[in-house]
């Protein structure tokens, strides 16, 4: 009997710290460090053309903080979307697509924009410094967060779906209408 309590207790104790890592995962399976209604954590970042955009310069803008890098094949495939069904119909209704760049040169950003053909502003992240603050490391490029005019966090994407791109307009779409 005291074998099998022994046992037991062992396997309670394994399964327990197989359930708690099972559940941090399940958190945010996408490797999200943020959440919905979060505030945007602080950035300053300095767009291609020498913009400078704030967390606080945004606030009262509807935007999107779109993650991405010259290297990224999912993020080339969604860029143009981004562009077409994005950027080009909302650009002129207090809405700002900013993309930023992961920890690449001005010089790289700059071609990689021109490649793309995308007309958003595009920004350097130097170090991953705002990717960081809102995504785990090694957790993937592929991202965008929608932010409402009050600085909260409505949205989050990863990778390249769809559906949740279309949720996403949609999304943007009635904050822009609020």
């Amino acid at each position: 009997m005291q074998r099998f309590a022994l046992f037991f207790s062992f396997a309670v104790f394994l399964l327990s710290g197989k359930l708690s890592l099972a559940q941090e995962n399940a958190s945010d399976n996408r490797g999200y460090i943020v959440q919905i209604g979060d505030p945007v954590p602080a950035f300053s970042l300095e767009d291609t053309q020498g913009n400078k955009f704030t967390r606080e310069s945004l606030l009262g803008t509807t935007y999107i903080l779109q993650f991405t890098a010259s290297w990224c094949g999912v993020c080339r495939k969604e860029m143009p979307h981004l562009e077409k069904e994005v950027w080009q119909p909302f650009r002129d209704q207090n809405f700002i697509l900013l993309g930023v760049d992961l920890d690449e040169p001005i010089e790289k950003v700059v071609h990689f924009a021109q490649k793309t053909g995308i007309t958003y502003p595009i920004a350097p992240d130097p170090n991953g410094a705002l990717f960081y603050s809102i995504a785990a490391a090694k957790s993937g490029v592929t991202r965008n967060v929608v932010v409402t005019d009050q600085g909260e966090i409505a949205f989050l994407t990863r990778l390249f779906d769809e559906d949740e791109f279309a949720d996403m307009i949609d999304l943007v779409e009635s904050l822009l209408r609020k």
